[in-house]
């Protein structure tokens, strides 16, 4: 069983409505979404992103025209009403202690993800890590010269999780590999794989005790915040986080555990900032990650440092992010796993 850490990380977004038309999503998607940036040369842009959508659910994600999973998937569903977990609030809290939660993520970092075309040529991908928990390739990865992977700008050349996720128009697919790397004479190779198909509910389309692009066997990119989000003014789904330990155990809608021992928080775990945690004083984009963890909370999707959550890598974040930086981990609560 691996253990990815949380490492500082990178994102790219793009996409355009008339493209996102001749890929088949229809307008109506579209509006309710925005229009995006650019697709790119070899299917990714570094165009800037839309307003996205508002709602919960299967809100289309301007830059790519598709939703992210469905109304009910567990990244979409309204906790704010759950009742609190008194045990493993109790683990948390005592693993926590007097840390303060912490943006991974801003201008330069973050967790990259490609937003390909319908005609995104599709490659073959190695997996050379767990080829047996991987679905296989290819996978319509952007060409290397325009491919964003995180924690480098050459992905010949990459050290940490060096995550790569592209979103697939037309088709709503989402591709993610780990541990990426790119050659010459070979092409692609990551530690594994998997596919998501974004039209549908997220819990499911991995086997149980399969691993992911993610320790808990999640999507990576479900649980990101995106620039595009903040701006249209609400974030419509969970976030996911990370804690230094985790138990020999998991529960959904994580599929895989990475940790040991039972005193400690199991993979897809869920958090809520407390209704009572007044963030008035904070800058307005941090009100809007306060409210998403309020109403969508955030779930444990792999080992790293407390409460380092993520997001995209934009150069238009604000330094009012940091804000969210003063918000004590205690201010949180577990709540019982929606069913």
């Amino acid at each position: 069983m691996r253990m990815i850490s949380s490492m500082l990380p990178h994102i790219a977004v793009s996409g355009l409505l008339a493209a996102s038309l001749a890929a088949g999503c229809s307008s109506a998607e579209m509006a309710s979404g925005g229009a995006g940036g650019h697709v790119g040369a070899g299917g990714i842009g570094a165009g800037g992103n839309g307003a996205g959508g508002t709602g919960g659910g299967s809100v289309v994600i301007g830059s790519s025209g598709c939703p992210l999973f469905t109304a009910g998937d567990a990244w979409n569903l309204d906790i704010s009403g759950a009742a609190v977990d008194s045990a493993q609030n109790a683990i948390v809290m005592a693993a926590v202690g007097t840390a303060k939660i912490h943006p991974d993520f801003g201008v330069g970092f973050g967790i990259p993800f490609n937003v390909v075309p319908a005609s995104q040529p599709a490659v073959p991908v190695t997996f050379n890590q767990y080829a047996d928990e991987s679905d296989p390739g290819p996978y319509p990865f952007p060409a290397v010269g325009v491919a964003r992977v995180e924690g480098t700008t050459d992905p010949r050349s990459c050290s940490g999780d060096c995550h790569l996720l592209a979103v697939q128009m037309g088709a709503c697919m989402l591709y993610e590999g780990w541990s990426c790397l790119y050659s010459d004479s070979t092409g692609w190779t990551c530690g594994n794989g998997a596919k998501w198909d974004l039209k549908k509910k997220s819990y499911g389309q991995r086997p149980e005790g399969w691993t992911s692009a993610d320790a808990a066997g999640l999507p990576v990119y479900a649980g990101l915040a995106r620039y595009e989000e903040v701006m249209a003014g609400e974030i419509t789904h969970a976030l996911r986080f990370t804690m230094s330990k985790s138990a020999a155990r998991h529960i959904a809608p994580a599929t895989h555990d990475a940790g040991s021992g039972t005193n400690a928080p199991p993979m897809g775990l869920r958090v809520r900032l407390k209704a009572s945690y007044d963030a008035s004083a904070l800058a307005p984009d941090a009100q809007i990650f306060v409210r998403a963890m309020k109403k969508y909370g955030m779930i444990l999707a792999d080992n790293g440092s407390n409460f380092y959550f993520q997001s995209e890598d934009n150069p238009n974040w604000s330094d009012g992010i940091n804000d969210l930086k003063t918000i004590p981990a205690s201010a949180f609560e577990a709540i019982v796993s929606p069913p």
